[in-house]
């Protein structure tokens, strides 16, 4: 190849002129390699509108289902190739460390063994499609404030235990690409980190793929050296014609270029990450002289795995007096509420936004299996939208058609004031159509609307006092549509109106199902752990009149739930996808049993969190975060400092119950433990169980261990009145801890095993030899 061909190959370029996010390499067409296109897709293919929208990560992880999470893959990489993608930006493997964090539905769990378990089975079902995936964000990358710049100060042992398991368990499963991230780790970029890129992953794992930035996530030319294969990305605004030249990147272009010719770069490290790159281009077949078909879309077989994923992730929090399943005497009168019964939740925000083939509502789903002898009434409760917002006269017209803004800033669209009559909560809604619009208050973070990623409307809630405040809306038309804008509120009155009709409806109804949501999105961490808007009133004042409440929760991640005690069910979907509202329904009914169990723990309150009161810790301070609670994060925090928490990792009910029993510990020639017990299905319904082993501390061993740490776990369907005795294997690194001075992983024996449904249950317990 000549220079100009290879440095084609280490920075992708993409345009965004319309409503997806097109990302590809040229090719050298006259050596025979083809060009290679790749997308974004934690929870589906978001190239291509519409696509399979599959329930989001943490749900999938929340089945603790290894063969589910490869039929997921699985579904993403027929999707990806039949769209004609090579590349897929997934999965998303870091650590749920901040529970505040925008992304924690893109992501599996807290702890990192379900974290390396998902990651692998999902690897390799993306990639038994021929399509590549690309493990991100390496490393470090827990939270989405000041991600461009925050330097995460990380020790080893944390490092080593925390956070890397999950993509040192990727390149086992042979992930072809690894996307490192924006953050810097103890000083240095992540996307050029000697000690990560080259020493860790490449040398000590023996990573073979390439590794790609985050989007414009490079931050120098001699990154190239420190293990860095290619750059994403440079902007285009429009798609190029074949064999239209394609510029540089930032760094991996024009001044990789120069560099190179000046001998400051070895030619060979960019000979390095071509190989890398091609190898993996020849490992998938995408240079053969007859390369594999592309396959057609199986929207139905995704579904079935999309619906079975939904419902073996659903988490059964609280159920008392058996108030689910639904009888038909409880479902014969149904007030439903909630905005996402009607218009259902089907994803998160952010790159892993996909626009689905379609989606049911679940007021629908309810009122049909519910039956024509039931009532099932509606009221939204939460208004979203609302109404023009009366200032709004002087707001932008639609653009002229093809009219776009300059790259980088856009234009504004409006910059005056708006008139608030009365101090409240007001919820402010971005409607664009055609284009990116963002809104910003009093100066406050904007919030807006891009098509790929948002959809048509973004809302945040907001308290505003009475009087006048600073408006300002920036926006950007598509190249090949004009632009609409509306800017709406629903006020505190409205706000109120909404609660007292669906209080109305849920006093007379025998049951009471509210739907209850937030919006989990990449580029901001939520601010609070409530339900964004008036929703926890809500919930407060149905419950308070019906004490059959149910809620719905469509969330991405853990909560606060101050009405928890006064309702009578609480089931979380997740972003349940877009077979959702079939597995909402059938929970509900009882025509499938609730399959999963918590990944990551759900505090009591947002004062009993790692973060409380230490800014250093979480967001940071002077763009330095340190991770000072050590190994200590999640769950084991927790259990550390003696928290009671509001759910305990692993938990969830079921609609049946289980007996533990006969508990034998013995140690297994590769270094591990075989774990044995009886497991007894003692109700009167087939149900889904999953046992958890946990190990204690090795008293051999003088570093930083955990009170209690998951070491195995599995997943059993028994019938009412059956017994299975089961062995769940403990592999040797579950018994090991990092050792920073020695560099390495050290092994500690007797240690106490325990054995249960959840942490917070754990009736088995004995000391392994």
């Amino acid at each position: 190849m000549t220079l100009e061909e290879k440095l084609s190959f280490v920075h992708w370029s993409y345009h965004t002129s319309d409503e997806s996010a097109k990302v590809y390499l040229p090719g050298v067409p006259r050596l025979g390699i083809p060009e290679m296109r790749a997308t974004d897709g934690p929870a589906g293919i978001t190239i291509h509108r519409p696509s399979l929208a599959l329930p989001a990560p943490v749900a999938l992880a929340s089945t603790f289902d290894d063969g589910l999470a490869r039929s997921y893959g699985a579904v993403i990489g027929r999707e990806g190739r039949a769209f004609g993608q090579d590349v897929v930006f997934a999965p998303m493997v870091n650590s749920i460390r901040v529970p505040y964090a925008g992304r924690n539905f893109e992501t599996f769990s807290e702890d990192p063994l379900v974290t390396s378990r998902m990651a692998a089975a999902e690897i390799k079902g993306i990639q038994s499609q021929g399509l590549i995936a690309a493990t991100k964000h390496y490393a470090a990358n827990n939270q989405e404030k000041n991600r461009f710049s925050v330097n995460v100060n990380v020790d080893e042992q944390t490092l080593r235990e925390r956070e890397l398991p999950g993509f040192e368990s990727a390149v086992a499963a042979g992930t072809g690409s690894v996307m490192c991230a924006y953050n810097k780790v103890n000083g240095q970029p992540a996307c050029g980190s000697d000690e990560l890129l080259n020493k860790v992953l490449k040398e000590q794992w023996k990573f073979r793929g390439w590794v790609t930035s985050d989007w414009l996530a490079t931050q120098s030319t001699d990154a190239l050296t420190k293990g860095l294969d290619q750059e994403l990305g440079i902007e285009l605004d429009h798609e190029p014609a074949p064999g239209e030249p394609i510029p540089g990147g930032k760094f991996f272009g024009d001044p990789l270029k120069t560099a190179i010719r000046e001998g400051r770069i070895p030619e060979s490290a960019l000979d390095e990450a071509v190989t890398r790159i091609v190898s993996q281009m020849a490992r998938f077949r995408l240079l053969d002289e007859d390369p594999p078909a592309r396959p057609a879309r199986d929207l139905a077989g995704g579904l079935k795995v999309a619906r079975q994923v939904a419902e073996d992730g659903a988490v059964l929090l609280r159920n008392e007096g058996a108030t689910l399943p639904l009888t038909t005497e409880t479902a014969a009168d149904i007030a439903v509420i909630g905005p996402t019964a009607k218009v259902p939740k089907v994803t998160g925000l952010g790159s892993s936004y996909i626009v689905p083939d379609g989606a049911s509502a679940p007021l629908d789903t309810i009122r049909e299996r519910a039956g024509a002898g039931s009532t099932v009434r509606y009221s939204t409760g939460e208004e979203t939208v609302g109404v023009p917002v009366p200032q709004s006269a002087p707001l932008p017209r639609p653009r002229p058609s093809g009219e776009v803004f300059p790259a980088g800033g856009g234009g504004v669209l409006y910059d005056g004031t708006i008139t608030v009559p009365v101090t409240g909560s007001y919820r402010i809604a971005a409607r664009a159509q055609g284009g990116n619009a963002y809104v910003e208050l009093d100066g406050q973070e904007p919030f807006g609307r891009r098509p790929w990623v948002y959809g048509d409307v973004s809302s945040r809630p907001m308290r505003l006092a009475a009087g006048t405040h600073k408006l300002r809306i920036t926006g950007a038309a598509l190249a090949k549509s004009p632009m609409t804008f509306e800017l709406t509120w629903v006020t505190p009155q409205a706000a109120q109106e909404a609660i007292d009709r669906a209080v109305s409806i849920a006093r007379t109804a025998r049951t009471a199902v509210v739907f209850a949501y937030d919006d989990g999105s990449e580029d901001g961490d939520r601010t609070s752990l409530s339900l964004p808007g008036r929703q926890d009133d809500l919930i407060s004042a149905v419950a308070a009149v019906n004490p059959r409440t149910v809620v719905v929760l469509n969330t991405g991640s853990s909560l606060t739930m101050p009405w928890l005690r006064k309702t009578a069910a609480v089931l979380t979907m997740w972003y349940p996808g877009q077979a959702g509202a079939e597995a909402t329904t059938a929970l509900l009914f009882g025509d499938a049993d609730p399959g999963g169990r918590l990944t990551q723990t759900f505090p009591a309150d947002e004062g009993q969190t790692p973060f409380a009161g230490d800014a250093r810790r979480y967001p940071g301070v002077d763009d330095q975060l340190d991770y000072s609670e050590g190994i200590y994060s999640g769950y084991r925090w927790y259990e550390q400092q003696g928290v009671q928490p509001l759910f305990s990792f692993g938990h969830g009910l079921c609609y049946t119950s289980f007996d533990y029993r006969d508990l034998k510990v013995t140690a297994t020639a590769d270094g591990g433990l075989d774990v044995c017990f009886t497991l007894r299905n003692t109700g009167t319904r087939t149900g889904k169980e999953v046992p958890q082993v946990y190990v204690g501390p090795s008293p051999h061993v003088r570093v930083a261990q955990a009170k209690r740490a998951l070491a195995a776990y599995g997943k059993v369907e028994l019938r009412p009145g059956e017994s299975r005795r089961l062995t769940l294997h403990v592999e040797r690194r579950a018994l090991q801890n990092w050792d920073s001075g020695a560099h390495t992983w050290v092994t500690g024996p007797g240690r106490q095993v325990m054995v249960g449904p959840s942490l917070g249950r754990l009736p088995l317990s004995a000391t392994a030899p």
